[in-house]
């Protein structure tokens, strides 16, 4: 699961840092979690992404919606504190999602029909959802503010499947069971329990109020799968070793 990784800047960096981080808030840069899930079931990006200016070649081979409806070949610039423009500047940050095949042939907006090699054909069109409520606009329309969870998921056909979610401890002994509930969001953002639902390294899959147990002997990033339904984001388990702990809950 790609993921973004911390550095440690030399002490002569210090100063253009700040710099960067001012002229970031002064632009009113934040930042958003962003999930894309693409075909078969594949997480191509999870993690937080800041906000920005950004703009996207469109291309005259995103033709998803039929013959003749791809770009015009020239650059589309996206909102910074848009759903699409959040994807847009995750391609800086997850390979996995490059390149974007957009088209700028409609009136409407923007349209989507690749991310990096997961792309829209027949039924498929990519669904999106924010804060687990799918959204009534298209992507490059739809609003996001700081600490949104932003999900992008090339669905096979419409109605789009449900999204899953896992609860799980942060931490957990070696060889001891822990209890772990799975969920699953419809369109409207509505939550309800998983039956049947089958969770990494579980004993069996989830019975009627979504909970399974959980045996480890190493920490583990766990997550949710139940049929066509979106799989779960992973959620890492912290079993502690000789000479580390793991944090406190």
């Amino acid at each position: 699961m790609p993921r973004l990784i911390p550095f440690r800047l030399a002490a002569a960096c210090a100063l253009a840092l700040v710099l960067s981080l001012s002229t970031a808030a002064a632009a009113g840069a934040f930042s958003a979690n962003l999930r894309v899930v693409g075909a078969g079931g594949r997480t191509l990006a999870e993690g937080p992404v800041t906000t920005g200016r950004v703009s996207v070649k469109t291309s005259p081979k995103a033709t998803c919606f039929g013959h003749g409806t791809g770009g015009s070949g020239r650059a589309a610039s996206l909102g910074a504190n848009t759903a699409m423009g959040l994807l847009a500047r995750g391609t800086k940050t997850f390979p996995a999602l490059r390149p974007l095949s957009i088209s700028d042939h409609f009136s409407f907006g923007i349209a989507l029909c690749g991310i990096g090699s997961s792309v829209a054909r027949g039924k498929s069109s990519w669904y999106v959802k924010i804060n687990h409520k799918g959204i009534s606009v298209g992507g490059d329309k739809a609003k996001i503010k700081a600490g949104d969870e932003v999900l992008w998921d090339l669905a096979p056909s419409y109605p789009y499947p449900n999204e899953l979610a896992l609860q799980a401890p942060i931490s957990a002994a070696a060889g001891v069971p822990f209890t772990v509930h799975v969920f699953s969001y419809d369109e409207k953002g509505k939550r309800k329990p998983v039956a049947g639902a089958n969770v990494t390294g579980a004993g069996g899959p989830t019975g009627p109020g979504g909970a399974t147990t959980v045996t480890l002997s190493a920490s583990t990033v766990l997550s949710a799968t139940h049929g066509k339904e979106i799989p779960s984001p992973g959620v890492g388990v912290c079993v502690a070793g000789p000479g580390f702990a793991c944090p406190l809950s």
